[in-house]
């Protein structure tokens, strides 16, 4: 199961089940759905029994200790280990070998969480029961997640209202559920809510992709650039230098290939070292658009960036990277204007 949705459909006779993803409140709402469908309609108190959810390590031989104990007045007991994550190589070793062979009647959920599950548990689970990952995607694959939820949401946003939930929320998915049932507490289950309704229940805007950045910035669109950069530099998220980091590392691409023998884009990330050729490709292509000299005018705004955020100008970090931005920005559009004079000419 994939694509972020809460678990649902969880089979009561899997006898191990891992959720995953990337965002920690999918994660937790996941869990909760699975455990719930789990247990059923027993009495949680008399099922459930729960590891790793404090401060200390993970009590292993608790765990494996529950996981060997048949239920007893019930037909079933559930074992939950959180934070997951935290359990090392050694650690999964007996979990593994209980999930190949499990004891009737006991389920094991394992939910992610503090570090990496190890490999050999989630091959186990993966092959043995269910691995449920929340892990919403980007692109048309989170605009699809947003949609799918709104479509089964206890309330109905409009187009408008839908359009503003998505533009004020940004990556943080993890707050659609929340949302959702707060606005059917308010307005009521299977109400229309438009955007004036929706917008005093948004609270503060959520975080943003920072790739968001560099397409704005690559399409010359400033306004857009500034508005995502508020939004990168908001309460909780990055630091100016790590904005900094953001834009100089696509760049430093673009020079990179700059005159480089490289035909595809999967080239030109073994050239550069990247593991995704998508980002690369972005970059070799805005290289192109730009050409040697605009590239290494953005290298030096970039540098010159750097040395204000370090104290070099006395300026504002915000006010430096406002600067910065808009410069980018509206290099690329000079550039694709003066080439489109260019082959106007030509023809």
């Amino acid at each position: 199961m994939s694509g972020g949705a809460v678990a649902s459909g969880v089979d009561p006779g899997t006898s191990a089940v891992l959720v995953r993803g990337d965002d920690p409140t999918l994660v937790s709402d996941a869990a909760r759905a699975t455990v719930r469908e789990l247990v059923g309609d027993l009495d949680p108190s008399t099922v459930v029994e729960e590891h790793g959810s404090g401060a200390d390590d993970i009590d292993v031989g608790a765990v494996v200790d529950a996981l060997a104990t048949p239920p007893f007045l019930v037909d079933r007991r559930v074992v939950v280990v959180r934070e997951a994550g935290r359990l090392t190589a050694a650690d999964a070793a007996p979990l593994v070998s209980w999930v190949a062979s499990p004891v009737p009647g006991v389920r094991l959920v394992l939910v992610a969480g503090g570090g990496t599950v190890p490999a050999p548990l989630v091959k186990a689970v993966r092959a043995g029961g269910t691995v449920i990952d929340t892990t919403v995607g980007t692109g048309a694959t989170r605009r699809q997640w947003l949609v799918d939820h709104l479509r089964h949401g206890p309330v109905r946003l409009d187009a408008a209202a839908g359009a503003l939930l998505q533009a004020h929320i940004g990556d943080d998915m993890g707050r659609v559920r929340p949302l959702l049932d707060t606005l059917a507490d308010a307005f009521g289950p299977g109400a229309t809510v438009g955007p004036d309704e929706l917008a005093p229940y948004l609270g503060a805007p959520g975080a943003v992709a920072p790739w968001e950045l560099t397409d704005a910035v690559d399409a010359g669109d400033t306004a857009t650039a500034l508005a995502v950069l508020r939004r990168l530099l908001g309460p909780g998220a990055l630091h100016p230098l790590a904005v900094l980091s953001v834009l100089h590392r696509h760049y430093e691409t673009m020079l990179r290939l700059d005159g480089a023998p490289v035909a595809s884009a999967e080239e030109a990330a073994a050239l550069v070292g990247a593991r995704s050729a998508y980002p690369v490709k972005k970059a070799m292509e805005q290289g192109r658009r730009l050409g040697s000299a605009g590239v290494a005018r953005a290298v030096c705004w970039l540098a010159d960036a750097d040395l204000d955020l370090r104290g070099a100008s006395g300026l504002p970090d915000d006010a430096v990277l406002d600067v910065l931005v808009a410069r980018l920005s509206r290099l690329a559009p000079a550039r694709r204007s003066a080439g489109g004079r260019a082959r106007s000419a030509r023809r």
